[in-house]
This record gives structure tokens, C-alpha cells and sequence, in this order.
């Protein structure tokens, strides 16, 4: 039997509601459900954030190598992303490690509180099997984002162990790749921008 699986976000009485979906939805369907539950919260909609993942150096961006990485900073890229996040009312959760394992964290979290992932694992893309792992697990939209173009630069560059779980790989197109990142989820979960 397959193990069920949602992203869900619950407030208030509506865990109720959830919950006898769930179970309505593991009955019909032999325990293979797969949700996403939007809730109303206060009267308006409460959608999970795209969670937007950087590995290593990444927070040295706008100072390291800006003949490849540029002169924008991780600041800068966050506050973009945020707005374009915005236009399809979505909201974002930004982090920043140098470290495998709190990015391995961070991707078992989105699991449950995240409508999609937005990763550039920089360096952590071409060898981490951890990374692959844990997004493998992860039963919704995964945009693997890259500044340069790695398939012009040194060969090592040339492997991702992240791909294979992107839903789509966005490379060379420098900062704007986050942005594009986002686009492509919202799009996955169908929105339009918002007027």
C-alpha cells in the first residue's frame, strides 16, 4: 500500500476539515492521496511559500567572483524574488547555509510547509547524494537554479546530482534564474499574476 502524503497548512477549526479529507481521500483512494490544501485564514487565502534554498558561498554573492556571479548580493536576490513571488500571491522562505546537512534539514521541511523548492546548492550540486535524497522525497515542484552557465565552465561542473529531482534546471541566466525559478512553481501550481 502506497503511504499517504499532503502538504498541508492548518488553522483553527479547519484541522478538522483536513483531517476527514485525508482520511476521506486514503479510504477512496487506497492510501495514495497526494493534497495540497489551501485554508482560508482571517478571510483571505493562505498558500505555503516556495522555499528558496542557497548552499555554500552563495552568501558571499555580489563580492565573490563578480566577473561570473555579478555584483548583486544574496539581499538583493531575496527582496526580487519576494516580489515576484508576490505577483502570483505567493509568499517566499529565504535561506542561506554553507552547510550540507541544514540544507538536508531545511528540504525535509519543505516536505510539509512548502508549495515548492527554488535550490541553488552551488557547490553541494556535484556531489551531495544527501541533496538528491532528500529532494527524491519531496512530492512537489523543484526548480534547481544555477547563476552561470556550469556547462561552460570547469567539467566537474558538468554533474548534478540535483537535476534528476528538478522538475526544471535553470542555468546562465544570473540572478534572474530565481526569479524564473518561482515562475516556473507558480506556474506548476497553476497561478497567474495577480492584478
Amino acid at each position: 500500500m502506497a503511504a499517504s502524503s499532503g502538504v498541508v497548512r492548518v488553522f483553527d477549526d479547519a484541522a478538522l476539515f483536513v483531517g476527514a479529507a485525508l482520511l476521506v481521500g486514503a479510504a477512496l483512494f487506497g492510501g495514495a492521496v497526494s493534497l495540497h490544501v489551501t485554508v482560508l485564514l482571517n478571510g483571505a487565502m493562505s498558500e505555503l511559500p516556495i522555499h528558496v534554498l542557497n548552499g555554500p558561498n552563495l552568501n558571499t554573492l555580489g563580492t565573490r567572483k563578480p566577473e561570473i556571479y555579478g555584483h548583486t548580493t544574496l539581499a538583493d536576490v531575496e527582496r526580487n524574488v519576494r516580489v515576484r513571488a508576490q505577483s502570483y500571491g505567493l509568499d517566499v522562505v529565504f535561506e542561506q547555509s554553507n552547510y550540507e546537512g541544514q540544507l538536508v534539514d531545511w528540504i525535509q521541511r519543505a516536505r510539509t510547509e512548502a508549495c515548492g523548492i527554488v535550490i541553488n546548492p552551488a557547490a553541494l550540486t556535484h556531489y551531495s547524494v544527501a541533496l538528491h535524497d532528500a529532494l527524491e522525497m519531496c512530492e512537489m515542484p523543484i526548480v534547481e537554479v544555477h547563476i552561470s552557465n556550469v556547462h561552460r565552465r570547469e567539467a566537474f561542473r558538468h554533474t548534478s546530482f540535483v537535476s534528476p529531482q528538478a522538475t526544471a534546471v535553470i542555468a546562465g541566466a544570473g540572478v534572474l534564474g530565481y526569479e524564473l525559478g518561482v515562475q516556473v512553481i507558480a506556474n506548476e501550481l497553476g497561478k497567474n499574476i495577480e492584478s
